[in-house]
């Protein structure tokens, strides 16, 4: 079969959205953010254009600096390969740093899929209530996509640099947890030293910011 003609038939083959996929410079319709951790940095690039509740959200934990000096707490490998599965991170239980919980935008509303490197709001077990914690997907994930009435998660962008930060997250001792996350807890969680744009004006929000209350007294 010719070049040309195998290129066309695994374009053909390939789900549209991996072909939507952003790079790591400014793209029209997403935001890069550097997700800067003690194990090294990854870049976000989060769609404004398809879930834009879930991106204005996330965006708003950064301007905000909420993600600053949070962890990376959960890695969760696939028994069958455990280089796949996903690691989570945010503000975990700090209530102290969490905004309202925002509106669920499923992936059958906004087209994107759980694929390799994706990055999704966590959310407790109903509906509306994601709030300052998400994962990253190692491997394509499409249990977590919504189909019937299952809601799913709410997927919003994709790591366009430093998957191998991801991986290493995703390789480190675990243990405890309970349900789902049985074992999954990561025994010495990996900090979040900053998140910052790289795309775009910072546009924080004025909701009261408790958690630098504890900080400014300790630096006293």
């Amino acid at each position: 079969m010719p070049l040309f003609r195998l290129l066309l038939l695994l374009f053909s083959l390939a789900p549209s959205a991996v072909l939507a996929l952003p790079a790591n410079k400014p793209t029209p319709g997403y935001t890069r953010v550097a997700v800067e951790t003690s194990v090294g940095t990854m870049v976000i690039a989060v769609d404004l254009k398809r879930a834009p509740r879930t991106s204005a959200n996330f965006l708003t934990y950064v301007d905000d600096g909420r993600f600053d000096g949070v962890t990376f707490y959960r890695a969760a490998r696939r028994k069958s390969n455990p280089k796949l599965g996903l690691i989570q991170g945010g503000i975990d239980t700090d209530l102290r740093r969490s905004l309202p919980p925002i509106r669920h935008e499923p992936t059958s509303q906004t087209g994107l899929r759980h694929l390799d490197a994706t990055v999704s709001m966590a959310r407790p077990n109903r509906p509306n209530s994601a709030a300052g914690n998400f994962f990253i997907t190692v491997g394509a994930t499409p249990n977590m996509d919504a189909r019937g009435t299952y809601i799913g998660y709410a997927a919003f962008g994709h790591v366009v640099a430093g998957m191998d930060v991801v991986k290493k997250i995703l390789a480190v001792p675990t243990c405890c947890g309970s349900g789902p996350m049985r074992g999954q807890m990561i025994v010495k969680p990996i900090r979040i030293l900053r998140a910052r744009r790289l795309d775009g004006r910072p546009t924080p929000s004025r909701a009261p910011k408790p958690w630098l209350l504890g900080l400014k007294r300790t630096a006293k």
